[in-house]
């Protein structure tokens, strides 16, 4: 299937990561040849000059902005000023050199569900993102990350720049980041259920009570709503990407369990933050502006990713 991005020049930071490397095997598909990807090394997008830098090699008619500095609840826990002053910087150098470009027709930028408040009501609906302070554990990046939407809304007002702001639910799937001290639920589930069971482990701990409950999105229609997105909208209001759907984290546990087949205990360890209450987004706005809906359901997409990371690990396959 052809896209209206095709024949384009398309620069997507953090292409190489998680979910940046769905988007450009998406972007391929759609007949999208010329995608620039940088790479921290090359361009260190905290860096005004890089930024800039960005602009001027990729000569982009569309970038999407995905690369962050991400991590679970630990992970922001533990470093709360960097990932608040990383993601900040970034998005502050990519819009303002932008905006110097001037040759750039569209930015899709990429925000997280952190942002919205600790107790928003359910669904999260877009209009409630400002409607009080995130959940502490992840309150910095989640600022920073809303930051970075009112500068986009500012610079379209003042300068005309089109960008766009997408808000995915918690996303997961193959190529996630499995290292247990700074992978978010799913990969770490996974990867701690594989092991166990490879290892004949008694027993499993779990981080918290496995009483709040969370969105998840896999990374391959997260992927296709990006394109959608940067397709067919062209508004300055934030647009949930999700499912619409929400498991609650005990449940998730089980099924994972199930799925890979581990027979023995799981402990929960209640001294660890469970992080915000509850998510789940109200995706009525993106089937309505480009006609996203998800496509896959979460046992599918769970088995998918043991399937990858036991391929990886060189473990035997899925029970049925």
């Amino acid at each position: 299937m052809g896209s209206i991005l095709a024949g384009k020049k398309v620069a997507v930071t953090g292409g190489a990561g998680f979910l940046g490397s769905f988007l450009v095997d998406r972007l391929q598909s759609r007949g999208v040849s010329d995608i620039f990807v940088p790479r921290k090394r090359d361009y260190d997008l905290t860096n005004r000059e890089a930024a800039e830098r960005l602009y001027l090699d990729a000569r982009p008619d569309v970038l999407f902005h995905l690369a962050a500095t991400v991590g679970g609840i630990g992970a922001n826990s533990s470093n709360p000023g960097y990932f608040f002053y990383e993601n900040m910087a970034m998005g502050l150098h990519i819009l303002e050199a932008a905006r110097r470009y001037k040759q750039l027709q569209k930015l899709v930028i990429v925000g997280t569900t952190c942002s919205y408040p600790k107790y928003t009501p359910t669904p999260f609906r877009e209009e409630d993102l400002w409607n009080g302070y995130p959940e502490e554990t992840n309150a910095p990046y989640a600022v920073a990350k809303k930051a970075v939407l009112v500068m986009a809304q500012s610079y379209r007002s003042q300068y005309g720049l089109n960008s766009i702001y997408l808000i995915p639910a918690n996303l997961y799937g193959p190529r996630d980041n499995f290292d247990l001290q700074c992978s978010h639920v799913i990969p770490a589930l996974v990867s701690k259920f594989v092991g166990a069971k490879a290892a004949n482990d008694r027993s499993v701990t779990v981080w918290g009570t496995g009483q709040v409950s969370r969105e998840f999105l896999y990374v391959e229609d997260a992927a296709e709503g990006l394109v959608l997105a940067a397709e067919c909208y062209n508004g300055a209001d934030p647009i949930n990407l999700g499912t619409g759907v929400e498991i609650q984290i005990s449940r998730l546990v089980e099924i994972i369990r199930d799925l890979v087949g581990y027979k023995g205990e799981i402990v929960w360890d209640n001294s660890k933050p469970d992080g915000q209450p509850r998510r789940r987004l109200d995706t009525e706005k993106a089937q309505r502006k480009f006609g996203f809906k998800a496509q896959t359901d979460l046992e599918t997409g769970l088995r998918k990713v043991i399937d990858w990371y036991r391929q990886k690990m060189e473990l035997p396959a899925t029970v049925s």
